[in-house]
């Protein structure tokens, strides 16, 4: 799964070595148990014209149609794994996947659509538009089943009436660079949207809709998971001008944004569908895969390997560059103290941390980078001590990298090329520190899963 695994291990020296070793393989086992399809097939069982998902079973012979339809970065191989199990069972269906991996896909009756990520495109607008056409055909005794997974708010673009795509783009990008959390931005753009906050359910009413979720969010929220599209929305069209207003967004917002969400918010516009709307009453969300899912996966790996070894948490958030500050303060008490773990110890975290851009704009970068450089300024010096973190869809922000790998050799590698690690941190160009080091990022290519990011640690 880690293209240049070897290239990270043995560049690294000492009791590092080892450290690094053990990060990566954690990674990887980690990676493994959000696998979609794997999660996909757990969760659908067929057994003649019975279709049981979770604990419901459906009579197939009582339904006229199957439909298909969804996106997000693990999609594609979700709707391999539905055709897996349903075959020509499926009338048609249309899913969303990341631009440039659909070679990596086999599907005969599910159309898949490339679409950009974390920029909405014109394929993502192409495949969103036939994704409402097939919910709308679906009748009383149709089926349903949506693909949903992290990556969706951006790869299922479908603007308002008047917005256009261009100016999704515009606000999408901002908010990205913003420093909002992953609930301020999509209470923006459900209610910019003609398929997302649940309107999805209500183009395919009263069909019985079964969504499969694989999970992006901290907490798993499911109206937060690529917008919600089959799930109520709690937020309003004022929660929308606050969080542009908050983060300063409002005054420089294209004309046609500020006038939906204004008319929205006098009523002169429709709300997102609201919890209790009697449209979801068969609707069934569902989580299939999570980022605790991961962890525990990972915990395991450190205990085969004769390692103690914690989920910390599963809820990590915060500016990127502080949580790296704390990591790093973490390691040195496991280090020096064996406090509150004794050592060897593999520490294992998950949730999505942040990043405020406040370099030039020009740094290249994604949070787990961020997260690694900051730690690394840490644990200089340090040895038998490595840190991983890693974005599991294998895209680390604007970057080719998965994230980072550092240990307690890598600032001192940096000094002796003259590298400020310092100066790139605060220019959010981690990207081009580490490229300068060449043993620090983590290469997978993308990962075809989505259950956020992934930080361990190790101290041996």
């Amino acid at each position: 799964m880690i293209n240049n695994y070897d290239e990270l291990v043995e560049k690294a020296e000492g009791r590092n070595r080892l450290a690094r070793k053990i990060v990566l393989d954690l990674i990887e086992s980690a990676l493994r148990a959000a696998d979609p399809k794997t999660a996909v097939k757990k969760t659908l069982i067929l057994k003649g014209d019975k279709l049981t998902v979770n604990e419901k079973t459906l009579d197939l012979e009582s339904l006229n149609r199957i439909y298909v339809v969804g996106g997000g970065k693990a999609s594609g191989a979700m709707a391999e794994a539905v055709e897996d199990v349903l075959g020509e069972r499926i009338t048609e269906g249309c899913v969303n996947i990341l631009r440039g991996t659909k070679e990596r896909f086999r599907t005969s009756r599910i159309e898949l659509v490339e679409a950009g990520h974390p920029v909405p495109d014109e394929g993502g607008l192409k495949g969103a538009k036939r994704m409402m056409e097939i919910a709308r055909r679906a009748e009383e005794n149709d089926l349903v089943l949506c693909l949903i997974s992290g990556g969706g708010s951006a790869l299922i673009p479908l603007p308002v009436e008047r917005v256009l795509l261009e100016d999704l783009q515009e606000i999408n990008s901002v908010l990205l660079r913003s420093g909002a959390d992953i609930n301020a931005m999509n209470a923006v753009r459900k209610h910019l949207s003609s398929i997302k906050g649940g309107n999805l359910a209500k183009a395919a009413h009263p069909a019985t809709i079964v969504s499969l979720i694989i999970s992006d969010v901290v907490g798993d929220p499911l109206e937060t998971i690529a917008s919600g599209p089959t799930v109520p929305d709690p937020t309003t069209y004022r929660d929308a001008v606050n969080v542009l207003k908050e983060y300063g967004i409002w005054d420089t917002c294209p004309e046609e944004i500020k006038e939906h969400l204004e008319k929205g918010i006098k009523g002169q516009r429709s709300e997102t569908p609201k919890p209790g709307d009697p449209i979801f009453e068969r609707v069934f969300n569902l989580l299939i895969a999570t980022n605790r899912i991961a962890c525990t996966a990972a915990q395991k790996e450190a205990g085969k390997k004769g390692l103690s070894s914690v989920v910390l948490t599963a809820y990590l958030e915060g500016e990127a560059r502080e949580v790296g500050i704390v990591v790093s303060g973490m390691v040195k008490e496991i280090a020096y103290h064996n406090n509150p773990w004794r050592k060897p110890i593999a520490v294992i975290l998950g949730g999505e941390t942040t990043v405020t851009v406040r370099g030039d704009a020009s740094g290249k970068g994604g949070r787990n980078q961020e997260l690694a450089l900051s730690t690394a300024l840490g644990i200089d010096g340090m040895e038998g001590v490595a840190i991983g973190a890693v974005d599991s869809d294998g895209i680390d922000g604007f970057s080719e990298a998965a994230g980072a790998i550092v240990d307690g050799q890598t600032i001192r590698n940096a000094k002796k090329k003259g590298l400020d690690a310092t100066e790139f941190l605060y220019g959010n160009n981690s990207t081009a520190f580490f490229e300068s080091l060449e043993d620090c990022l983590i290469y997978t290519g993308p990962t075809g899963t989505n259950v956020n990011d992934l930080v361990f640690i190790v101290v041996i």
